[in-house]
């Protein structure tokens, strides 16, 4: 069986240097600016290698010299204004804490909202005197307690922020807040007609919204992995070294252990096949891992996966991998790469939020200072000032790319596809020309025999030879013939013999596969019972889908054509029988060199490949797709990994990736018309700090709502 994928494991030293790798999680980052302002410093420091944010995710990447310690690095973020700890094993893990916080903050000032807004009716209906300054001074009673525990979030941000001498958008924040309460707190002591505990307590609801909005989305977007994860198998039976059986929770378990898996029980951990108490082959439902619902066959010496059911009766084994190291977890932390990237994008959002702070100080100092030179009086230029502060909040920039990306990333690993960095999909959208490998690719790389020549009898002793070899052909035979259920005969002294075949004896006759003398026979082999013999053919089949996903390619613009290494005649058929412009027995130099021709010509192509000769044209192509059987070069060179027969996958990317870049700069012009419009009504006095609060929260929803409608692509 081959291995559905392979991904490096991510552990804490690098490949290179005898860097760590750590990540952190930094709840404090709240727009694009607090990303370049992590990267920037964390990259000053000469220990470290590289830092990269996940805005999503809330959590940072860096690659840092073992000179520098997990708690030196906590340190330098603290410098940076951030707080910081290691993150998770789990990255793709909901922050159900940070979630619930905000929920309660919300709820209280739902509540004190509700509360002051009934007062608050008296004196819009022309209470006045006494009675208006009693249920002023009502509404500061409910107030201040419900600002000082709802605004915690924003204030203790902005504290953070200015004790390290920077700001962030809850700095405005938190001086529109207060002002607006301390406004309205002297206005209530000293008998003035108006006080706005009402906007301070809607501005902070309203504000609590978005932002718990946004937690939700970021869980929701991680959900799908997040239950692949937990449907792992919680624990195990370990075999001990008298041969009996103690259960050991998945957190326990070590390489090296030897475990058996009862019939329907999930694997708890990565292994290879050890042997099966019947002496016959087990069969694995891996389609949690790769949406494949026919159970595969698996043998002596495969590898098997966490997650995957076992469907036959007990098997064992040797567990090579547990907890993050194993499969599903390399899944989890591409998907957690691949929430936000350095794009194009990501980096006009940098640029834009960084200039936030400044400007909107700027613009609200001149706002208070224009309005008192008016004669307006520092009531009413106080309010407009407020309003200025609250309605510039960049929210909707900041959520502008992450969001979408999270979201079709979440998207496509529902499909079958990983895509190893957000990036890839501003790459993935301008390609104009997809570059098949045949084998391995647009056919699955596994020999299926034809079996039509042979009887019960033939197929019985054909599965009892062919489950004692790794050969190709012979994998290719058992998996076919366990599929069937076919049942293998008592075959004895089965011997194997390197280039020449399997020999056994049956029923006192001598059995054997080996080589086929058949003339044209590109693929066989032949199966000897005493004085006779069968031929048997196999062929590599194309993916099931091969024709349609070439035809859905061609539907959004995107032609197709094979570069392949493997012979003319072999190709051709493929090309034929899919209508395919057609390059063959090309190199890997020959590859790149189209490659180049093609780009220089003005073309962006998709290169999908499988083999080690494809790595230098996975990396070298506009964009690049691998299947999850690829070998490992492939993998790691290319952008995405689908997973499962199906090529569906490779086209659903290129229409998701497009969606994904419309939905990106949809956002960038909601959030930019928003500030177009909303700054200089505010700056007019014609915007009081409720309505900026309203309108900023909704202005953040409906980026976050454009950005869902990217998991409608797919369907």
């Amino acid at each position: 069986m081959n291995a559905p994928f392979t991904l490096d494991p991510v552990d804490d030293w690098s490949a290179s240097g005898d860097l760590l790798d750590t990540r952190f999680t930094v709840p404090g980052m709240r727009c694009a600016g607090c990303i370049a302002k992590i990267e920037r410093g964390l990259a000053e420091l000469p220990e470290v290698g590289s830092a990269r944010v996940n805005f999503s995710a809330k959590r940072v990447a860096v690659r840092h010299s073992p000179a520098l310690t997990e708690d030196g690095l906590v340190a330098a973020l603290r410098s940076l204004g951030f707080e910081a700890e290691r993150a998770d094993a789990n990255p793709l893990a909901s922050d159900e804490k940070e979630t619930r916080a905000l929920l309660r903050s919300l709820a209280v000032a739902g509540f004190g909202m509700m509360n002051i807004m009934l007062l608050s009716v008296a004196v819009w209906s022309g209470a006045g005197g006494v009675t208006r300054d009693l249920f002023h001074w009502l509404s500061a009673l409910i107030a201040i307690p419900v600002v000082a525990y709802a605004g915690r979030p924003f204030f203790a941000s902005a504290a953070m922020a200015l004790r390290y001498r920077r700001t962030n958008m809850d700095v405005p924040i938190s001086i529109g807040v207060l002002l607006a309460t301390a406004l309205s707190l002297y206005e209530t002591a000293t008998g003035g007609e108006h006080a706005y505990f009402d906007g301070a307590v809607m501005l902070l609801f309203f504000l609590l919204c978005g932002r718990a909005l946004d937690a939700m989305m970021r869980n929701r977007t991680r959900a799908g992995i997040g239950a692949l994860l937990g449907r792992m198998g919680r624990s195990a039976s370990v075999v001990q070294r008298d041969g009996s059986l103690k259960r050991v929770d998945a957190g326990d378990l070590e390489p090296g252990m030897l475990m058996s898996v009862a019939a329907g029980e999930a694997l708890a951990a990565d292994g290879t096949v050890e042997g099966r108490g019947s002496g016959q082959f087990g069969a694995i439902d891996n389609s949690m891992l790769t949406g494949e619902s026919t159970p595969v066959s698996v043998s002596a010496g495969e590898q098997v996966y966490a997650g995957a059911i076992n469907m036959l009766g007990p098997l064992t084994v040797r567990i090579t991998a547990v907890a993050e190291n194993t499969a599903i977890a390399e899944i989890a932390r591409l998907m957690d790469e691949a929430g936000q990237s350095r794009s194009r994008y990501v980096r006009i959002a940098d640029r834009a939020s960084r200039l936030y702070a400044p400007a909107v100080h700027t613009l609200a100092a001149l706002s208070f200072a224009g309005w008192m030179i008016a004669g307006a009086g520092i009531h009413q230029s106080l309010v407009i000032a407020i309003a200025v502060l609250i309605i510039t909040c960049p929210c909707a920039m900041g959520l502008a790319v992450p969001a979408a990306q999270v979201v079709a990333s979440n998207t496509l690993v529902r499909r079958g596809l990983l895509v190893k960095d957000g990036s890839a999909l501003e790459r993935l959208a301008e390609v104009d020309m997809a570059l098949f490998d045949k084998t391995g690719t647009l056919t699955l790389g596994e020999p299926r025999p034809d079996l039509s020549a042979l009887g019960a009898r033939e197929r019985s002793v054909v599965l009892a030879l062919a489950q004692h070899s790794r050969h190709p052909l012979s994998q290719g035979l058992t998996a076919s013939l366990t599929a069937q259920g076919v049942v293998p005969a008592q075959v004895e002294n089965i011997q194997e013999n390197a280039g020449e075949g399997i020999t056994g004896y049956w029923n006192g006759s001598l059995v054997s596969i080996g080589r086929a003398s058949a003339q044209g026979a590109a693929l066989a082999s032949e199966l000897a019972i005493g004085d006779e013999s069968w031929t048997v053919r196999f062929s590599d089949p194309l993916r099931g889908d091969a024709a349609e996903t070439v035809t859905s390619l061609a539907s959004i613009g995107v032609e197709s054509a094979i570069l392949s290494g493997d012979r003319d005649t072999a190709v051709k058929a493929t090309a034929d029988a899919l209508g395919l412009r057609a390059l063959s027995a090309m190199t890997p130099a020959d590859k790149l060199a189209e490659l180049n021709r093609l780009k220089e010509a003005g073309h962006r192509p998709l290169m999908v490949g499988d083999g080690l000769n494809d790595g230098p044209a996975l990396a070298a192509a506009h964009a690049s797709i691998a299947p999850g059987t690829a070998s490992d070069v492939s993998q790691q060179a290319a952008d995405a990994v689908f997973i499962g027969e199906r090529l569906a996958p490779v086209a659903l990317a290129v229409r998701v990736a497009r969606a994904t870049m419309r939905i990106v700069r949809q956002n960038f012009v909601l959030a930019i018309g928003y500030n177009i419009l909303a700054v200089p009504l505010a700056i007019a006095g014609l915007v009081t700090p409720i309505i900026a609060a309203i309108a900023m929260s909704c202005s953040s929803i409906i980026v976050v709502a454009n950005s869902l409608r990217l998991a409608r692509v797919a369907k």
